[in-house]
């Protein structure tokens, strides 16, 4: 029974992970991105990832649209759903990419809120790739301080 040591074991996964490298392409639209219809596969929306955080008095939300047109950009609230839908353009479709690894296509994304909002004073700022979204709490559903009255 031979002892490898542990150096030998590091060269030997670094050998069997380059190889699983070399062997496989990353492909986008194998993992999670849109084909647009290539190969006979339907189009699916990509679920756009954001930051979401509280202030004291409103809502933000952040979402990264690097290539994105403000204008293209669709953002709607009915009921209570937030709901931002674009599409990531796409480089052109003659291109035969050695590799694939940003997403082109429709994107989509939809939060609930469960507290009221004031929706008619939701700003939303476009700058420099970045949508940044203000959704002020409605009067309703801010705190309200309590004092205590001693007898």
């Amino acid at each position: 029974m031979s002892i490898r040591t542990y150096n030998g074991m590091v060269r030997d996964f670094m050998n069997m992970a380059d190889a699983m490298n070399r062997s496989y392409a990353y492909d986008y639209a194998r993992n999670g991105g849109s084909t647009n219809g290539e190969n006979g596969a339907t189009e699916r929306k990509m679920v756009l990832p954001i930051n979401a955080w509280t202030q004291e008095d409103t809502y933000m939300v952040q979402a990264y649209l690097p290539g994105v047109a403000p204008d293209s950009v669709e953002i709607t609230f009915e009921g209570d759903e937030l709901t931002i839908r674009g599409e990531f353009p796409s480089v052109g479709e003659d291109v035969k990419f050695l590799k694939r690894e940003l997403f082109n296509g429709s994107f989509e994304r939809k939060l609930t809120f469960n507290v009221p909002v004031d929706v008619d004073k939701i700003e939303a700022v476009f700058e420099n790739g970045a949508l940044t979204l203000s959704i002020p709490k409605a009067e309703a559903a801010k705190p309200k301080q309590i004092k205590v009255v001693a007898k």
